[in-house]
């Protein structure tokens, strides 16, 4: 079973049960996970570049805080899905 890089509506994590890498929904899980980790380095330029401006202002830092959280959360899923990272248990 694969974790996808997508939720469902509900927002429950949804899965691939298939051993074909090259199935289209496998393919297109590939590139969204590409795309996820390319926007997560650009977050990460912008945030640095954020906290190294000393003239940056609440707005400034909030958002980047904010674009960097989800990345993180993408980031966190793709290294879930390829077998990177146990997914942390809930209480």
């Amino acid at each position: 079973m694969r974790l996808l890089p997508w939720t469902g509506a509900d927002g429950k994590p949804c899965y691939l049960s298939s051993d074909d890498p090259d199935s289209l929904l496998s393919r297109l899980a590939d590139d969204v996970e590409a795309a996820q980790l390319a926007s997560a380095e650009h977050v990460l330029a912008g945030a640095k570049a954020v906290l190294h401006d000393p003239r940056a202002g609440e707005r400034a830092v909030r958002f980047a805080l904010t674009r960097a959280v989800e990345s993180l959360g993408d980031v966190l899923r793709v290294a879930v899905s390829r077998g990177g990272v146990r997914p942390a248990r809930r209480p």
